[in-house]
């Protein structure tokens, strides 16, 4: 991230005739469960210290095929969401993150499941224990009025509603607002959109365009993203887009999609996105993904862009910092995610970093310059406000600790390790985390030992340090 700047008849098709919640509780109280095994409830949270809520626990999420049909003049949304998940434990109830919309519906494995709504937390009762191991599907149906969520730092997040669509970003808990989800990013999973809009309207989300029909003033786009996601990294954009597919020589499919009002300002930029990937992928390591593109949206009140993955999405036409940046977050956020919130350095640090190389080696000043300049910075500064190894909050995720002096952390590593070995320690971190997730205590143990240094003191002073470090 840049920091700021349907139906009703197929649901009943679906789910037959409505289950009262009591009824459908009493059911699950008297179904058997799995013999011999006794269940127990799943966590309502993943247990991340910035958003305790966020995530689930009892089960991973394997893959979700999201239906979703919106009105862009009335701005509402109908929804039936199918997870296919497995169970971590002997699972009595477990909960889903969704804020907001309406519940019509829950089954798990077709038999309808009793649910109930705790502030963000769908809590779904199945009929019987799920076993550990064994994979089940929930199908979810809903609506409503999507709304965005204020994050601490007061943006907006999730579907935030613009003058011909919506710009959807999920960073770092507004997944929830459109579809219900495992909101973390140690649950990682593919993905299936189906998305019916007003004709003359597109709707662009991640992966690979399967298809698009148009029939009785509406169009279907069907996206599939293969490679495991985060649900924040998702995204369901739609407006009024200039289009543009092409495959670059490494085989990557692109797909930009690009507000008429942004198109002037943002081509020049766009074009430079191969040369952009080809650079960074000597850098960091073969691109992870097998589309990329980019989604220039105009939502002048949103202010930030977001490294959804596979596609950025832009508020407003990029410059080729932003573009560099976004685009190394599918390494460094997408391909290998945070392990929890506090570790955000590890996608911001290392973005802000890739925009200082790319000057460097692009005509612009060197990467040391800038960390001089920025060094140069009194003590009093908000540069030294907190440490970015630990914000100590979600109000400060996205604050200038977590890019500049993270970015400033590795180019300490650089200078520490010497150029032969920092790229190898960037590459090594991409490869040893593939589709995962990471920490900071690995990275620093990773970088030890790539290195064959002591590095302990350099990450204590930059990433923990209270207030303006001294040079290492």
């Amino acid at each position: 991230m840049r920091p700021p700047r349907s139906q009703a008849a197929r649901r009943r098709a679906l789910f037959g005739a409505a289950v009262p919640v009591a009824l459908a509780a009493l059911l699950a109280a008297a179904a058997p469960g799995t013999a011999g095994t006794p269940g127990t409830p799943g966590a309502p949270g993943a247990g991340d210290p910035y958003f305790p809520l966020a995530g689930n626990g009892g089960y991973d999420v394997r893959h979700y095929d999201l239906t979703l049909r919106y009105d862009t003049a009335v701005r509402h949304l109908d929804g039936t969401a199918v997870l296919t998940a497995r169970a971590t434990q002997p699972l009595s109830r477990f909960d889903l993150d969704l804020k907001g919309l309406k519940v019509t519906g829950v089954r798990v494995d077709g038999a309808p499941a009793a649910f109930r709504r705790n502030g963000q937390e769908l809590v779904v009762t199945p009929r019987t224990v799920l076993r550990p191991g064994r994979d089940f599907r929930v199908t979810v149906a809903y609506g409503g009025t999507p709304k965005p969520v204020t994050d601490p730092d007061g943006s907006p997040d999730g579907w935030i509603p613009t003058d011909d669509g919506a710009f959807v970003a999920g960073e770092p808990q507004g997944a929830m607002t459109w579809f219900p989800a495992n909101n973390h990013p140690t649950d990682k999973a593919s993905y299936d959109f189906t998305l019916t809009v007003p004709a003359g309207r597109t709707a662009v989300a991640n992966g690979v365009l399967l298809g698009r029909r148009t029939a009785h003033g509406r169009t279907t786009f069907h996206w599939r993203q293969r490679e495991p996601m985060a649900a924040y990294l998702a995204t369901a954009t739609i407006g009024t887009f200039h289009i543009r597919q092409y495959t670059t020589r490494d085989g990557i499919r692109v797909y930009d999609a690009v507000d008429p009002r942004e198109a002037r300002t943002a081509a020049p930029v766009l074009k430079k996105l191969p040369s952009v990937l080809e650079w960074e992928s000597r850098l960091f390591g073969p691109y992870p993904f097998r589309s990329a593109g980019s989604i220039v949206d105009h939502a002048p009140d949103v202010g930030y862009a977001l490294e959804t993955q596979g596609r950025p999405l832009y508020d407003s036409a990029p410059d080729v910092g932003t573009l560099v940046h976004e685009n190394a977050h599918q390494w460094f956020g997408d391909f290998v995610s945070p392990t929890r919130w506090q570790d955000i350095w590890l996608n911001e640090g290392f973005a802000t970093y890739a925009e200082w190389l790319y000057r460097e080696q692009h005509g612009g000043d060197s990467a040391q310059k800038t960390f001089d300049a920025l060094y140069a910075r009194p003590a009093s500064d908000p540069l030294w406000a907190f440490p970015p190894g630990d914000p100590g909050s979600g109000a400060h995720l996205f604050d200038t600790p977590v890019y500049a002096r993270g970015a400033m952390t590795l180019h300490e590593l650089r200078r520490a390790v010497g150029d032969r070995v920092f790229p190898r320690i960037l590459r090594a971190w991409a490869t040893a985390h593939r589709h995962g997730h990471g920490t900071t205590a690995q990275f620093t143990a990773l970088a030890e030992r790539e290195s064959g240094k002591d590095l302990n003191r350099l990450f204590t002073t930059w990433l923990y340090a209270q207030g303006k470090p001294n040079r290492v």
